[in-house]
C-alpha cells in the first residue's frame, strides 16, 4: 500500500467518492452532510491523499483544507476491502504530517456520530471533542473534533 498526494480528478479516485457519498447519505440527511465537492477538492488550499492497494487501485483518501488559522480534515474514508489494515490510520498520519510540514497547528474535523470506527480512529489519534467551528453549526447529527499538533 502506498499513499501519496494526487489529484482527486481521477476515475478511480471519483468511484471512490461516490461510494463515500453513497454511505453517508444512507446514515444522514443532506442538511447534516457537510462533504466537499470535487471542485472543491482542487482548490490550492486543499490537500488531498490518496492510498493506493498493490495493484494501484485507489482504495482510500483523505483531504486537508488550509485556513488561516486551522486545517480540517474531509472526507477520510477507506473502502471496505481495506478496512482493518490501518489505511485509514496512515492516511489521518500523511494529513497530520503535511499539516506539521505547513506550520499548521490546529486541526479540526466534522463527523456523524453513526459512524463508531471514525469516532474511535480519531479520539486514539487524540482528537478532542469541541463545539462548532467555521460555518457549522450545532447539529446532534454532527460531532466536531479538534487536535493541537507539534509545528
Amino acid at each position: 500500500m502506498t499513499i501519496g498526494v494526487e489529484s482527486p480528478d481521477q476515475p478511480d479516485v471519483i468511484a471512490l467518492i461516490a461510494e463515500l457519498d453513497a454511505y453517508q447519505d444512507s446514515l444522514y440527511p443532506p442538511e447534516s452532510r457537510h462533504a466537499l465537492d470535487l471542485a472543491s477538492l482542487k482548490q490550492p488550499n486543499v490537500l488531498f491523499a490518496v492510498a493506493r492497494d498493490e495493484i494501484g487501485q485507489a482504495i482510500g483518501c483523505g483531504a486537508l483544507v488550509f485556513f488561516p488559522e486551522f486545517g480540517e480534515i474531509k472526507r477520510l474514508y477507506v473502502h471496505p476491502r481495506g478496512r482493518g489494515k490501518g489505511i485509514a490510520r496512515k492516511l489521518l498520519m500523511t494529513l497530520e504530517s503535511r499539516a506539521v510540514h505547513a506550520e499548521c497547528k490546529l486541526l479540526k474535523l466534522e463527523t456523524g456520530p453513526y459512524q463508531a470506527a471514525a469516532l474511535a480512529l480519531y479520539a486514539s489519534a487524540g482528537y478532542e471533542r469541541r463545539g462548532p467551528f467555521a460555518d457549522y453549526t450545532n447539529d446532534p447529527l454532527s460531532v466536531f473534533m479538534q487536535k493541537h499538533i507539534a509545528a
